[in-house]
């Protein structure tokens, strides 16, 4: 069974693609978004397979 860790992280919306290019090379997979604190951010909630950054 895989097991899961999970991160939080806000995404401007000025740099929304470089922030999600950035976690995906990482192997961040996004799960959602939520409103943020202001207008021009959300809150993104991301998982990848635990253990996932050691194979780097």
């Amino acid at each position: 069974m895989t097991k899961w860790e999970y991160f939080t992280a806000p995404i401007l919306s000025h740099v929304a693609q470089q922030i999600l290019n950035n976690f995906g090379a990482d192997g961040w997979e996004l799960v959602t978004v939520a409103p943020g604190p202001n207008p021009n951010t959300v809150v993104g909630y991301f998982k990848r397979p635990l253990g996932a950054d050691a194979a780097k």
